[in-house]
């Protein structure tokens, strides 16, 4: 093999080895993972593939083109869990593979920032861990790596580029909604900053283009909005075609945070890469000003983010599609620069290493909110502080080099933490069992109730077919009167003794607390279960 087939055959490897230890270390986790299981699979349960639902009622938060992937997996290979959580990995490889694309038309010439941008991107902390996760965030990054290559082709001369960009706008749509086009537009309207070669009078095509891909994108999305709209009934169509949008961006419902709250969290999204000496010398290289792919990028990193930022609802992963910016921008400044071997050692990374690895070790002595963070063992921080170790110890590399092995202790912190945490912490955080015992009782004529908010955690680990009432705290008490031998979800935040618990059909421990599940008529007679 040559060179670029051995980067990838070992990038390959990586993400299989990822991908293996996710599987088989932890479960689907609440709630996010088990909601959007629970999404695909009441959609496929019911046979409506227009509509998202959760527990009997329209899904309004997201649009269906994830849901639609993992159906086309079940399609395939059967109604399994596994298949269901193979789709994120593997939409993460395809985003490596639209990354080194993109690099490959930004710097024609350059193999060695194509061969190195998958590298900077998988190991990336953030994104190391965050593939193998049930979550959508990364369609959008895939979607928008495609949007920005057909950007590029078009700026090349291709006005096929153009309808790979309206595409992928439409698809992206379909997978977070009109998000896409804050990811997009920004770097294809200010297009005279980047490029250079288009004369004045000439730029009037180039916007009427983008005009055109952003109407077809449109299409695209809408020929699935209007029929949903339709189907969904009134408040989902609001919701859908207003509602979640608005809101979000002005004043969102949930993950509301400051203006600037996104700026401290850069550097967990841009670890390692951020925390080492070789990536802010790499900005004083002369000549960045001359080179269109690199004004790209800034181009991209800077306007997106700002955007961003000004958004009201805010979580780190909605910055993941910056993420393919700043590896194509790193990638290339080290490429311009050069290989010779480093002379400065990573201490701030070697600290943070120390640092996580330490509270890691005394994380069992000096927290209990939950009962299952004292049973994990000090050997795993000890690891880390290992990999510190090693660091510092380490003979210079070439800078070609740095990328692989970054990458390789990017993954070995992810297998730490799942060996060392998720492993630890699976009984209070795994809903097979109790799911079971939910899907047994509705199959008995049994209705159940669960108390306060329901975010579908059951749905999916007990393939349940009818939907769970959701009861406000001031009417469990009423109701279980009336259903004597009807089932109630309890979810407590106390992490009380099961002997607390009496006659209930089903406890485990549940995060920093206890889920219990028992008959109505157990609660009428010990009613202190809901203090």
């Amino acid at each position: 093999m040559n060179s670029r087939d051995r980067s990838w055959a070992g990038l390959l490897a990586l993400w299989l080895l990822v991908l293996l230890t996710a599987l088989f270390t932890r479960p689907l986790l609440p709630v996010d993972e088990t909601r959007y299981a629970s999404v695909a699979w009441e959609m496929w349960s019911r046979g409506d593939f227009l509509v998202p639902y959760l527990n009997g009622e329209p899904y309004s938060h997201k649009p269906p083109l994830y849901f639609w992937l993992v159906h086309a997996g079940w399609w395939l290979f059967g109604v399994h869990e596994w298949v269901l959580r193979c789709i994120s990995p593997l939409i993460a490889l395809f985003v490596l593979v639209a990354s080194a694309s993109l690099a490959r038309q930004l710097w024609p010439r350059d193999t060695g920032t194509a061969e190195r941008v998958p590298w900077l991107v998988f190991g990336s902390l953030f994104f190391t861990a965050f593939a193998t996760w049930v979550q959508i965030d990364l369609l959008l990054v895939l979607m928008t790596l495609l949007a920005m290559n057909g950007i590029i082709h078009a700026a090349h001369g291709a006005r096929s580029g153009w309808l790979l960009a309206a595409v992928a706008i439409g698809l992206g749509i379909l997978s977070k909604g009109p998000v896409m086009l804050l990811q997009v537009l920004p770097v294809a309207l200010l297009a005279p900053l980047w490029r250079r070669d288009v004369d004045t009078p000439l730029w009037w095509r180039w916007y009427a283009d983008l005009a055109g891909a952003v109407m077809l994108g449109a299409v695209i999305a809408l020929a699935w909005a209007l029929p949903a709209a339709q189907a969904g009934g009134e408040s989902y169509r609001e919701a859908i075609l207003w509602g979640q949008t608005a809101h979000r961006m002005v004043q969102s419902f949930a993950h509301a945070h400051a203006v600037w709250w996104y700026v401290p969290w850069l550097l967990l999204l841009f670890a390692p890469w951020i925390l080492l000496p070789e990536c802010w010398s790499a900005l004083r290289h002369p000549g960045m000003a001359s080179d269109q792919g690199v004004r790209f990028c800034l181009t991209w990193l800077v306007t997106v983010f700002v955007l961003m930022s000004l958004v009201s609802g805010k979580q780190l992963k909605y910055l993941l599609p910056l993420l393919p910016a700043f590896a194509l921008l790193l990638g290339r400044l080290w490429s311009r620069r050069g290989g010779p071997a480093r002379t400065q050692r990573p201490w701030l990374l070697i600290g943070v290493l120390l640092l996580a690895g330490g509270l890691l070790v005394l994380l069992p002595f000096v927290m209990d909110t939950a009962a299952w963070i004292n049973n994990i063992h000090p050997l795993w921080g000890g690891l880390l502080v290992a990999a510190a170790v090693v660091l510092l110890l380490q003979r210079p590399v070439p800078l070609a080099d740095y990328p692989h092995r970054l990458t390789l202790l990017s993954v070995w912190v992810v297998m730490v933490l799942h060996f060392g945490v998720f492993t630890t912490a699976t009984p209070a955080y795994d809903l097979q069992s109790a799911s079971r015992v939910i899907a047994s009782a509705q199959a008995q004529g049994h209705e159940v109730a669960v108390v306060s908010r329901y975010h579908g955690q059951f749905g999916f680990e007990g393939r349940l077919l009818q939907p769970l009432l959701q009861l406000q705290a001031d009417d469990v008490h009423s109701w279980a009167a009336q259903h004597p031998q009807d089932y109630l979800v309890v979810i407590t935040r106390s992490a009380a003794p099961v002997e607390e618990y009496p006659k209930a059909v089903f406890t485990q421990p549940y995060r920093s607390g206890y889920l219990v599940i028992l008959t109505g008529d157990a609660l009428v007679k010990n009613p202190a279960v809901l203090h």
